[in-house]
Parts: C-alpha cells; structure tokens; sequence
C-alpha cells in the first residue's frame, strides 16, 4: 500500500489540546521549567493560543494531520513580528502559573532569550514545531517545513529561519535534510544548553 501523507491546514479551535501538547514537546523541557509542570505550560499554552498577537496564536499556528489526527504542529511567522508576540505570549503565560513562580518564569524568558542566535531579520521564522511521538519518521515535520517555505514565499520573505537546541541532534540532522544551514551558534547560559540558528534561502 502507498503510504498516507500527512496534509497541512490551518490551526482550528478543536485543535486547542493537540497543539498545546505538541508546542510544549517543541521547548525540549524548557516549558516545564517555565510554568513548573506539563499541565501548567499545556494552560498556559492554551491561553496564548485563545489569545490575539501571541507567538502561538491561532493565526500563526498550522498543524499537520495524519490518519484524521492532528499529527504535527507549527508555529511560524515574519521575524519582524516575533518579539512583539513573544512578549504577549509572555504577559498571557503569566496569568496561567501561580504568581510566585513570575520571578522564575521572568529570568528563564530572558536567559533563554539570550541562548538563541539572532534570525536574519527578512526572514519567515520558525518559532515552534513538534510531531506527535507516533507520528514521527513518516513526513509530517517535513510536510510542516515545506508549510514555511510556502508561507515565507506568499509574504515576500526570502528565506525561513530556526532555532534549536545544540545538543538537539535529531532536529539538526532534520532540518539539514530540509536544506537549512546552520549559520550561527551560542554558548550554553545558565544551565541551559547553547542555540543553533539555521536558515534556509528561497529561490
């Protein structure tokens, strides 16, 4: 039989719990130190996507589908418009964990902030992108990446932009596959492991 293909479309409300759980597996454990436990980062993720002008904004989020399953998802949009949604995300965030975990949350914004190499400016930025643990190896993060590609283009972008984490070899290896170089890197910062920035040029 020839293997089913993952689709992509739009981020829809019914989609709300599949999304939050993928953008949280997306952070590689750094939303649990933000919010203190899965079902905190999965509220607060939640919240941002009900929300307007956030980084994870329903109108900034795709997701991939296979088998009738939310399989994959991503969160991407003009780097331009990135700082001021990942503040909104911030402020939306905040009211979901318990106030005396802000302190916490307020240093780990701005260390890991500091661990991500700067995106070439005219770039479609890739701010999240996860697959499902039972959908992985059957083209869904691929399906997402080309997804990107297409979004940058429609925008007049002429490249799309990532980050991941250093020691994130799985991802590395992905997004070599996809045609991204690896074009700058940071050192580990306050306990976090260092960032690779990839970009990959659209003809």
């Amino acid at each position: 039989m020839t293997p089913v293909k993952p689709s992509v479309r739009r981020y829809r409300h019914g989609d709300s719990a599949a999304a939050a759980a993928l953008l949280y597996e997306s952070s590689g454990g750094l939303y649990d130190r933000y919010a203190g436990s899965r079902a905190l980062a999965e509220r607060a993720l939640v919240r941002g996507l009900a929300s307007e002008g956030t980084a994870v904004s329903a109108d900034v989020v795709t997701v991939a589908e296979l088998e009738g399953h939310v399989a994959g998802a991503m969160a991407a949009m003009a780097y331009r418009d990135w700082t001021p949604r990942a503040n909104a995300f911030l402020r939306v965030s905040l009211r979901a964990i318990p106030p005396w975990r802000w302190p916490q949350a307020l240093w780990l914004y701005r260390a890991s902030g500091r661990t991500a190499p700067e995106p070439p400016g005219a770039s479609f930025y890739v701010d999240s992108l996860a697959t499902a643990p039972g959908m992985r190896r059957r083209g869904v993060a691929m399906a997402l990446l080309h997804e990107a590609e297409r979004l940058a283009l429609a925008g007049g972008l002429s490249s799309v932009s990532l980050d991941t984490w250093a020691n994130n070899h799985g991802a590395r290896a992905l997004y070599a596959r996809a045609g991204f170089e690896e074009v700058a890197r940071t050192p580990p910062v306050a306990g976090l492991p260092g960032g690779v920035s990839l970009v990959k040029a659209l003809a």
